[in-house]
């Protein structure tokens, strides 16, 4: 079995992989966040607090959140 590398041990390619992976995630997860925030719960399939907790999933819960979790398009804006 492979150890795992530390930061000091990855090349600068794979340092920047690993911060655009990142970055992705947290974008992501944002998106989702705000997104789930500006809709009522009609505009949802299931519960919100169920997507909002499948949002920390890495990123396939913000994913899954916009494919499979909203209805219609756009929310209302206030």
């Amino acid at each position: 079995m492979k150890r795992k590398k530390s930061w000091s041990e990855l090349s600068p390619t794979q340092r920047r992989l690993v911060v655009l992976g990142a970055a992705v995630q947290v974008t992501l997860q944002g998106a989702a966040l705000r997104d789930l925030r500006r809709r009522t719960p009609a505009e949802v399939k299931g519960p919100k607090w169920a997507w909002t907790c499948a949002t920390f999933v890495n990123t396939v819960g913000p994913c899954a959140y916009f494919l499979f979790g909203r209805r219609g398009g756009l929310p209302a804006l206030d």
